[in-house]
């Protein structure tokens, strides 16, 4: 769009209004003031023009910028218009061009967007047209024909247009008329021509007043006095070969290069026909610093540098003289045009500075605006950008070598948070120059990165009956984002664990992530649960991830065995005849412990007998029977305390008293007894029947089971998907575990198999589980071993994916071996501290 203010004539009057002509072109905004104007003056109102809110002046830091360099306009925050900041001369700015447009770039942030405006600078007539001297003198032969021209000083107007210098006028007179002459360079040169032959006896000067008028309004003028001087006779004046001598040059031409050389001739003979050559008496200072003539021959040679970029051409008057008297001269004129040569590398300005970058940003976001420019011509200020090859910028060209750094690829801070860009400017001259810059782009933090734990499962062993509030264990996770994003918090996410709150038995510490017990733990009530602990970012939106924690309570000794046969507190007599021989059997002390593996093996013993020599009682069965036959002598009544211990560590114990009668006949009670326990008898038989089918069917069903896990394990062998477990020790004790049982537990998301008692004194025995990747449930098939020792090895493999490897684990009593060919163990773990084996299967 382009808006108009009146000319200089109208220039007070614009202070009040302007007069605006509104016109789209390219989508750009353009106005159009004149010369002048008052700083303050309204040019337009740029916040309507650009569609912009007044209130988005402060929020988007409107700016505006000048390509010129200086700044002539500003921005009144409070209405959006442009203002004039500075005096503008249109000659200043434009010197003779037609043309005078002012660009401006204006910068609005958030988003980063760069608008351009063009302010045209129309000419007032503010300058009158001037001559380079304020008098000319000419010196003439009267002898000089009627007709002869001659050159004088044109006038110079620094306006353009209708107000440039349009004419000039010569003073009547009898002897001189004003001609005009159209010079190469469209410039209207004045000359002076003979209307009427000179005498000089009769007037040997003549004044005349040279006038230039421009074509303003009003119209301006400037005046040149002109003194003629009348010589006597020399009647030829030098001619030169050319009026006009048109010659190009380099503007690297070093000094001494040769430019030209001018010819002149006289007709007269002698001194008369003698030249010597000079530049004219008018010629500016620019032209003398730079260029200097041999004034015997004509040669012009260059002594001073040239720049294309001050000077396109210079017009230089070229006089030659004769040595007569009076001296006769002529003239020519030497058009130089300068040649552009690539001697200035492209520019580059930043017109914003680089603004943070979001790594989440789309492509295409503007990072940075950016202008180049090259002072030289043609295509030596042809100019081609370049970035570095494997950045995620580009640069997008606008208009008018004006380009935006935009976002051409995925951006990621943790990779790297900071690009340094470097911008390559390179011209298409011969040779091409170049110019570098570079610009510092910081990438901001997203949260996309969730925490992650160091493990996504932990194992965790803790004893019975430890202190409420001790510390369990400390889970870490860690964030790659930066900032609020990279702060992680810890919590237990909500679970059962026996229809209980998992919250009630732990609770983690929301910023180091140590989780503590709420309670003491007790194994005979809980023997494994898991806590799922969610870590946290502080992001927007929060991102959070979760790590299993398996928390195995351990038992400890802390129950003593238990008595239930004979009943500690009720009082009981055995009676014993006195027939009775070795090996006769009393009774049987039963006794449990509620505690586990080693700490719940039971070993009986007399601690004290009224005989010791008379009874005695199996350690691990509790059996009580005769040492030796009854002898006479022996006393009636005998007394026999028996203490059981467990193996735990430390040792608890429990006894109880056997009171003992020695008979030489059954008495009533015994006949009684005997009686009563003859009456079962009766039913015994089928119940023992049932006994031997049930046991009978529990052996046929173990066989089958162990043929078809043969079976199996041989096909998955040879198949390659076979993972077995396998522990041996020695081959002597084959013998059965009367006290043996296995436990196996299926409730909650860990299952697991626990296998108790046992017999202290076997020394050999072997367990074997198979498992299939194919197979939804695993077999296994165990024997308890046993040992005295407490075996402090755990071998632990969870949620791991096994490749054909073997793991071997010994001690003094154990040799466990873990094989697994093509299969995965989803999960085995083996404990060998109180109670094992104990295996896990997720």
């Amino acid at each position: 769009m382009t808006k108009t203010i009146g000319n200089r004539d109208w220039r007070w009057r614009a202070l009040l209004w302007h007069f605006l002509m509104w016109t789209t072109v390219d989508a750009q905004t353009r106005y159009s003031i004149p010369e002048e104007l008052k700083q303050g003056s309204v040019v337009g109102n740029l916040a309507k023009d650009l569609s912009l809110g007044l209130s988005e002046i402060f929020e988007r830091k409107l700016r505006v910028a000048s390509e010129a360099g200086k700044q002539y306009f500003s921005v009144d925050a409070g209405k959006g218009e442009l203002l004039v900041s500075d005096r503008i001369d249109r000659e200043a700015l434009c010197g003779q061009s037609a043309n005078c447009v002012l660009p401006l770039q204006v910068v609005v942030e958030n988003p980063l967007q760069l608008h351009r405006i063009e302010v045209e600078i129309r000419d007032i007539n503010d300058n009158v047209p001037r001559f380079q001297t304020q008098e000319i003198k000419i010196k003439i032969p009267e002898s000089v024909a009627v007709g002869t021209r001659f050159p004088l000083e044109s006038a110079e107007d620094p306006d353009v247009g209708s107000n440039s210098l349009k004419t000039y006028t010569l003073m009547k007179n009898e002897y001189f008329s004003l001609k005009f002459k159209e010079a190469k360079n469209g410039k209207t040169v004045p000359e002076l021509m003979l209307e009427k032959s000179l005498d000089r006896e009769k007037m040997s000067t003549h004044q005349l007043l040279l006038t230039g008028l421009d074509g303003g309004n009003p119209i301006k003028s400037g005046t040149c006095k002109i003194l003629i001087n009348v010589l006597d006779n020399n009647d030829n004046v030098p001619i030169f070969n050319e009026k006009e001598y048109v010659v190009s040059l380099k503007e690297n031409s070093t000094k001494g290069t040769f430019v030209v050389r001018v010819k002149a001739a006289d007709a007269d003979e002698g001194v008369n026909s003698e030249i010597k050559y000079s530049f004219g008496s008018r010629t500016p200072e620019t032209v003398l610093s730079t260029f200097e003539i041999n004034e015997q021959t004509g040669q012009i040679v260059l002594k001073g540098a040239l720049d294309y970029e001050a000077f396109t051409s210079y017009l230089i008057d070229i006089t030659a003289k004769d040595k007569g008297v009076p001296e006769m001269e002529g003239h020519c004129q030497l058009q130089l045009d300068i040649e552009d040569v690539n001697d200035n590398a492209p520019e580059i300005v930043l017109t914003s500075k680089p603004s943070p970058v979001r790594e989440d940003a789309s492509h295409g976001t503007v990072v940075a605006l950016i202008k180049v420019k090259d002072i030289d011509s043609g295509n030596n200020s042809k100019i081609t950008l370049q970035l570095p090859n494997g950045l995620p910028f580009s640069l997008k060209p606008s208009f008018s070598n004006n380009y935006a750094l935009v976002t051409s690829g995925a951006l990621d801070r943790e990779n790297t948070s900071e690009y340094n860009i470097e911008i390559t400017a390179t011209d298409a001259g011969f040779p091409p120059l170049s110019s570098k810059k570079m610009i510092s782009v910081s990438i901001t933090d997203v949260n996309d990165n969730p925490p992650v734990f160091s493990q996504s499962a932990y194992n965790v062993y803790l004893k019975e009956n430890g202190v409420a509030g001790s510390i369990l264990y400390s889970v870490s996770a860690s964030d790659l984002d930066t900032g609020e994003n990279a702060k992680v918090s810890y919590s237990i996410v909500d679970s059962k664990v026996h229809d209980v709150s998992v919250s009630s038995y732990v609770y983690v510490n929301s910023e180091n992530g140590s989780i503590f017990s709420m309670h003491s733990f007790d194994y005979e009530k809980v023997k494994v649960f898991r806590v799922q602990v969610e870590a946290k970012d502080q992001g927007s939106p929060s991102l959070s991830s979760n790590a299993t924690v398996h928390v195995f309570i351990l038992d400890q000794n802390d129950n003593a065995p238990a008595v239930i046969y004979p009943s500690p507190h009720a009082a009981s007599h055995l009676r014993v005849p006195r027939s009775a021989k070795a090996g006769h059997l009393l009774t049987k002390v039963t006794a449990v412990d509620a505690d586990s593996g080693h700490n719940a093996w039971i070993s009986y013993k007399v601690a004290e007998a009224t005989d010791a020599s008379l009874f005695t009682i199996n350690l691990y069965t509790g059996e009580v029977r005769t040492k030796r036959a009854v002898y006479e002598h022996d006393d009636s009544s005998q007394k026999l305390i028996v203490e059981v211990k467990d193996d735990g560590e430390p040792v608890q114990s429990a006894t109880v008293t056997l009171s003992i009668l020695l008979e030489d006949g059954v008495s009533e009670p015994v006949l009684e007894l005997r009686h009563k326990a003859s009456e079962p008898g009766k039913k015994g038989g089928r119940i023992t029947l049932y006994l031997i089918v049930a046991l009978a069917s529990v052996s046929v069903l173990s066989l089958l089971t162990l043929l078809v896990l043969g079976v199996k394990c041989m096909k998955s062998s040879t198949s390659g998907a076979t993972c077995c477990v396998r522990r041996t020790l020695s081959d002597d004790d084959k013998k059965p575990n009367r006290n043996l049982h296995i436990q196996l537990n299926t409730d909650g998301p860990i299952k697991y198999v626990e296998v108790l008692g046992g017999d202290v004194m076997s020394q050999s025995h072997s367990f074997r589980s198979c498992m299939s990747p194919m197979s939804e449930y695993s077999d296994f098939t165990l024997v308890k071993p046993s040992s005295t020792t407490d075996f402090k090895e755990v071998i632990s493999v969870l949620d791991a994916s096994l490749p054909d490897s073997t793991w071997t684990f010994e001690s003094q009593q154990v040799s466990a071996t873990l094989v697994c060919t093509q299969g995965e163990l989803r999960a085995f773990h083996l404990i060998a501290i109180s109670t094992f084996p104990l295996f896990l299967f997720n």
